[in-house]
């Protein structure tokens, strides 16, 4: 499985997708989902936020976006079947216009996307971003507003196969 977006791994966010910008996420396309799958997950988080919102807030990391049961869309034969070849690859995107899925909570408390905004008076300036995708076998029982705590522990024992796409940014 795959996840790219429009940064490289590694590389930077534009800022049209930031606290800087129009604060929209970023185009997602996940490929090469296993067949099997039932349904996906999405999180964004920021491991790198300073220890003084760690301590403050009684947290790790920031929690950006958590999407989860994304459908999954198999690509259908020209009989109209689904086609069962192991070499198929299925593919589902998600973009500003469009986000599949059900919206759990961010860190602000919030059912939707809160861009990169790293805080410029701590270091470090520089933050990273994790977008991790994971293959379900089955959808979660949840509603929106789910923690991405709920998801993790529902996704437990479920997973097919996860892929992750790390993007930077740095507001100084």
């Amino acid at each position: 499985m795959k996840i790219t977006s429009e940064f490289a791994h590694n590389e930077f966010i534009q800022s049209v997708y930031t606290c800087d910008g129009d604060n929209t996420n970023p185009k997602i396309t996940i490929k090469d989902i296993p067949r099997n799958t039932e349904s996906v997950v999405l999180i964004m988080d920021d491991p790198d936020i300073p220890q003084e919102i760690k301590d403050a807030r009684g947290i790790e990391v920031f929690d950006h976006w958590v999407v989860f049961n994304i459908p999954v869309i198999v690509p259908e034969s020209s009989s109209g079947l689904p086609e069962h070849e192991p070499t198929d690859s299925v593919t589902v995107t998600v973009d500003a216009n469009s986000v599949p899925g059900v919206q759990g909570l961010n860190g602000r408390g919030e059912s939707k996307y809160t861009g990169p905004c790293p805080p410029p008076q701590y270091q470090p300036t520089e933050h990273r971003y994790f977008f991790k995708v994971y293959a379900l076998d089955s959808e979660l029982e949840l509603g929106e507003g789910a923690t991405k705590k709920q998801v993790e522990d529902a996704m437990e024992g479920h997973i097919i196969e996860k892929a992750e796409l790390v993007g930077k940014y740095d507001r100084s």
